[in-house]
């Protein structure tokens, strides 16, 4: 089987028939099978191949654009089952650019936060309360609620909101590690949902429990955004523009600065690295993607109430992250899109699929065992499996190599433009 694997993985040919033959399959059994959730997932899973293989960076994200922006909506298109499937896939990026932004503060910062789905909220009600008739209870001028056209400026309003209250929550919490920060952050996260759950008195600023109704969905040269198949195009550019900010941040300065802080705090600042600073820094890009997705997330569901942004979302969140394997961009990619997936479709397919067997008496199931009541079950069941089988996330993170001649020029002196060639082994290692 080694030997098998090693052939295609230095066969760049091959591998480029393999890959074409399986998008071609899947792409037509989701085409003419349109309520087939297994070729749905399939087509999905060639993007984790196509990481798997030689190819460089650009074929591989030639490829996966083809797969995403064309093939995948049109193959899901041409039957009933289209909102759904765009609905699933548009979830899975607004998770996954969630769990990045959560990845640069525990993954790469080392910064235990619980209580992250607060910038998701706050994010979710700076767009809310304007555009919606709210914004009238207390603003002194403008005429509420903006146009659909102003939710472009609240996407950068959004990221700006919750950098901000990102850095807020840094600042008292730069004393505390640990199991401590976890509990603050924790508290952090309940505060804020506890806020907007009661800030509907002296002055009605959210509605409290009642939540804003009626958002107004995005607009674009007259076109309205309405549904999933739309909102799926504005995910896919900005999830686009968070992998890309992510993996420049990664190996940059602040990046490193990040990483040494994680791994020891006496060594980083005995190195000359700004503690208060590079936490500070951690927590406000990672709020930052979490509030442009809120913003997404409020205008995609037209109606905006604390009971979306409980503990367990953050939980959620932080097991993709960890599931996926922490500090690792494509690891957490990956399990943010398994859980997401696993929790809107798999388990709920499982579900109804087992509850059509009991309705037409195939199988008998108690009432305390029923498949909706054991959903939670199932999926915690698999979690602790994978916990135990692959501890360090399903792609752990791995460091740099760097080539030998790369790092020493003619004289035997490191060169300026040394760099990055690929991401190799655990460790970093001079090629002999």
């Amino acid at each position: 089987m080694k030997n098998w694997l090693s052939t295609i993985q230095a066969n760049k040919r091959l591998q480029a028939i393999m890959i074409g033959l399986y998008i071609v399959v899947t792409f037509l059994s989701l085409y003419l099978a349109q309520k087939s959730v297994i070729a749905f997932l399939l087509l999905l899973a060639s993007l984790l191949l196509l990481y798997f293989t030689t190819f460089s960076n650009r074929i591989k994200w030639l490829v996966a654009g083809l797969v995403m922006v064309v093939l995948l909506p049109f193959a899901a298109s041409q039957g009933e089952a289209y909102q759904s499937y765009m609905e699933v896939a548009t979830l899975v990026g607004i998770y996954i650019a969630m769990a990045l932004g959560l990845n640069i503060v525990v993954g790469m910062a080392g910064l235990l936060d619980l209580g992250f789905v607060a910038f998701f909220a706050i994010g979710a009600y700076t767009y809310g309360i304007f555009a919606t008739s709210q914004a009238n209870n207390f603003m002194p001028f403008g005429h509420y609620p903006l146009s659909g056209g102003s939710f472009w400026v609240f996407i950068f309003i959004g990221c700006l909101a919750a950098a901000l209250f990102g850095i807020l929550l840094g600042i008292p919490v730069l004393r505390v590690k640990g199991d401590y920060l976890a509990i603050v952050t924790l508290g952090f996260g309940e505060i804020i949902r506890i806020i907007f759950n009661n800030l509907d008195k002296p002055v009605n600023i959210t509605n409290g429990a009642m939540g804003l109704a009626s958002v107004q969905p995005p607009k674009l040269f007259g076109l309205d955004f309405m549904y999933p198949s739309q909102f799926y195009y504005i995910v896919l550019v900005i999830l686009l523009v968070v992998i890309f900010a992510v993996r420049r941040l990664e190996y940059s300065k602040i990046g490193r600065a990040w990483k040494a802080v994680r791994e020891n705090e006496i060594a980083a600042q005995s190195m000359g690295i700004h503690l208060v600073r590079t936490k500070l820094m951690a927590f406000a890009v990672g709020a930052s993607f979490s509030g442009m997705m809120g913003v997404v997330f409020a205008a995609k569901q037209t109606f905006v109430d604390p009971t979306s942004f409980t503990l367990l979302e953050s939980i959620t969140i932080l097991v993709m992250v960890i599931l996926g394997g922490m500090g690792s961009v494509p690891g957490v990619i990956l399990g943010a899109a398994l859980v997401t997936i696993l929790n809107l479709q798999v388990l709920t397919e499982l579900t109804n699929w087992l509850n059509q067997l009991s309705l037409n008496g195939v199988i008998s199931i108690p009432d305390a065992l029923s498949p909706a009541k054991m959903q939670r079950f199932i999926f915690g069941a698999i979690l602790i499996l994978f916990a135990l089988y692959r501890p360090q996330g399903l792609l752990p993170a791995k460091n740099p190599v760097f080539k030998k001649e790369d790092l020493t020029d003619t004289s035997g002196h490191p060169p300026m433009n040394a760099g990055v060639q690929k991401e190799g082994a655990q460790h970093v290692h001079l090629d002999s």
